[in-house]
Formats: C-alpha cells, structure tokens, sequence
C-alpha cells in the first residue's frame, strides 16, 4: 500500500475512533484535526464504514434520503440506540435539556437485500419489506458547531443520527402511499403543535429503492429485521426531557415517549 494511502487509511480510522468515542460518551466536540477530515462523499463513507467496529454494536437500520448532484443521504442506526414502545416509554438519550426529534415512517425488512453484481429493481426491495411503523429519529451531532462543518464531515458522523424510537406498526400498503401525514405534537402542559406532514421525497419508498441498490455497490447490503428510515414528514421540533411526550401519526396510531438522561 503506498504510503500516502496507508497515511489516509489510519487518519480515517482514528478520526471514525474519535466519533465512535464520543457517541459513546455522550459528548460533542471541534472539528476533526484537518489531516483527519473527510474531503469527499468516499472518504466520509471510509470513516461511516468504521463505526460500528469502534462502537462494538450491530448496524439495526439506516436512515437515507434521495441523492442530490453533490450530496447523498445514508447512515448506519446502531442497535444499542434503537428503542421500541412496546419495551415501554422512556427512551435514554444524552441531551441535558431537549432533544430534537423527526417523525418519521419506518420499513421493517423480512429478508436480506445483500451486495450483488447485479442492480435491485423496485420489485426486488418491495419483496423484501414486511411492514411500516410510525418512528421517530433522535436527532444530535458530535460536532460542536456543525454549521460550521463540512457535509462529508457530517455524513461520515452519521448525519445527525442520533437513534430510533420505534412505535405501533401499520401494514405496508398504507405506508407506502403515506405522502402525507398530519402530524400533531402533545408536550405535557403546553399547547399542541400540528404539522401539515409531508414526506419530502417523490414517495416514502424512493429513498429506499435507492439505499438497496447504493449499499450494493457499496459491497455493504441489507439485512432482514434492519428498520429503514426515508425522511421526516415535519422537520425536527425540539422536546424536552423527562416529560410526557405524545406524537400522533393522523390515524396511523400515535407514539408515546418520555426522554430521559442517560
């Protein structure tokens, strides 16, 4: 391996160290050294790749987006962050105040969409999808000030990724057509908020139709029983800690939760 490239190898594994590091730790941080640093989509995949290794957890789900020109939209959830309501409504998170949260619709695989030569047609990852559920995505960055950081810096920390709480299923036709979805906010003691839910993709599908066949290349694939997120249908709101929170999905069922300091 010519030194440069063995040089960039282990700073993309120290830098995948440092994030795995403070994801474990609850803590966020400056930049990256700047011999560190993802430059690019590649480099940032290279240090994404090596998290679950330093983290010592098992990839459970994904969250993807559709692609742009220069940006793509894909990061590993770990199986340590996911939580479900039918274990019960406290979710532990590392926040000391609020925590930022996207509704989203979640896909349950039913079998494995592994890396092959050959690409996925919609039909292929249909197939492999059980059912929905309605979720929610725990938002946070291990960067300080992440305005002021690279998007291959951000991606290869997971794009903001912070966790999954899964809640009550709903049957896979329903989520499919799901392009929009009224979303209503219940904090303990304040005033609902409600959301004109739209999901900002073509359709709640695309993102992973594409994921399947980008992991593929990617040599990575999928696995059945992995949870995989498409897109929030109402932003990000904040919530706060250690109060009853209820998030309803229109007639699709509602998700309670109660966040709490790990």
């Amino acid at each position: 391996m010519p030194s440069s490239l063995s040089h960039r190898v282990t700073h993309f594994a120290t830098a995948s160290h440092i994030l795995a590091q403070r994801r474990l730790n609850g803590e966020v941080g400056e930049r990256l050294p700047t011999v560190m640093r993802p430059a690019t989509i590649e480099d940032a995949m290279q240090v994404q790749g090596l998290l679950a290794t330093h983290l010592q957890d098992e990839i459970a789900g994904w969250k993807c987006g559709m692609p742009t020109k220069d940006k793509i939209v894909v990061a590993p959830i770990f199986s340590k962050t996911v939580f479900r309501q039918t274990q019960g409504p406290v979710c532990k998170v590392s926040d000391e105040r609020v925590v930022k949260i996207e509704p989203e619709l979640a896909f349950i695989l039913c079998a494995d969409l592994p890396a092959r030569a050959t690409a996925y047609a919609e039909a292929d990852v249909h197939a492999a999808i059980s059912h929905g559920q309605i979720a929610l995505e725990i938002i946070g960055c291990r960067y300080t000030k992440p305005a002021e950081t690279s998007f291959p810096e951000l991606l290869a920390d997971g794009l903001f990724n912070q966790g999954l709480f899964l809640g009550p299923e709903i049957d896979l036709p329903a989520a499919q057509q799901a392009q929009e979805i009224a979303i209503t906010l219940r904090v303990q003691n304040q005033d609902q908020q409600v959301f004109a839910g739209r999901h900002p993709a073509p359709h709640p599908l695309a993102p992973l139709y594409w994921l399947a066949d980008y992991l593929r290349r990617q040599g990575i694939g999928l696995r059945a029983g992995q949870a995989i997120i498409t897109g929030s249908y109402a932003g990000s709101p904040d919530v706060p800690l250690n109060t009853d929170i209820q998030v309803q999905f229109a007639n699709f069922g509602s998700i309670e939760v109660h966040f709490a300091r790990d």
